[in-house]
């Protein structure tokens, strides 16, 4: 799971991008304009920022300028009606990733985000583990006991966010900021369903998701019982 914010001023073309980040898992935040932008980067870090350059106000370029000027290091991947050479090295200069030309297709959106996120967590490191619970952050997957853990997206992004606190307990209200996007509708409910499940996933294994009264959830691994006589 990664939290990804889309610029984009097309209503129709942000839906369906919007609508395909939440269905591969990712906490999707969406600004329509270069202000927004640039305050939602600023309010919640991201993984990857997906923007257009032709927006209303501030340029996607001047977006990209000012993100690099204050030290982002997010990768970036330009999204423009604009096929000339020149724009696109232009976007590249200024410190844009990646560079997709409109029309494209959906799926290889998807691939190139995957791409640049994969590559931002390259000199990471990429394995976190609580007990016989094994998280590799490079293709997001869970491994109980040597063997891949069948999750949802969203049972995969509470798991995500659980396994990397290292041991440190988090609210719900804390972990559902940072599950769902900021302008997505949540049910109250939903991270204690999403709990409730993973719960049931993880049981007789050795590790288990605790709650602690008044701080929130944590992820821990079981104690071994001692050897009689020891």
């Amino acid at each position: 799971m990664a939290r990804i914010l889309l610029v984009e001023d097309d209503p129709a073309l942000s839906r369906g991008i919007i609508a395909l980040l939440k269905a591969a898992g990712h906490a999707a935040d969406s600004a329509k304009d270069g202000e927004t932008a640039l305050f939602l980067a600023d309010a919640e870090p991201c993984s990857l920022v997906i923007l257009d350059i032709g927006l209303p106000g501030i340029s996607g370029f001047e977006v990209i300028k000012r993100l690099r000027t204050r030290g982002c290091k997010t990768p970036i991947l330009v999204l423009t009606a604009r096929d000339h050479v020149t724009d696109r090295v232009k976007g590249l200069d200024l410190g844009a990733d990646d560079y997709l030309a409109k029309p494209f297709e959906l799926s290889e959106l998807e691939a190139r985000a995957r791409a640049l996120i994969r590559r931002s967590h390259r000199h990471e490191q990429t394995k976190t583990a609580c007990g016989p619970l094994e998280y590799d952050s490079v293709d997001h997957s869970f491994r109980l006991d040597g063997e891949s853990l069948a999750l949802t997206p969203r049972e995969r992004a509470v798991l995500e966010v659980l396994i990397l606190r290292n041991g440190r307990a988090i609210n719900k209200e804390t972990l559902s900021e940072k599950i769902f996007g900021i302008d997505e509708s949540v049910n109250p409910d939903a991270i204690e369903i999403y709990v409730y499940r993973l719960r049931k996933k993880l049981e007789r294994s050795g590790v288990a998701i605790v709650t602690l009264r008044g701080l929130g959830y944590l992820l821990e691994a079981k104690q071994e019982p001692a050897a009689a006589g020891a």
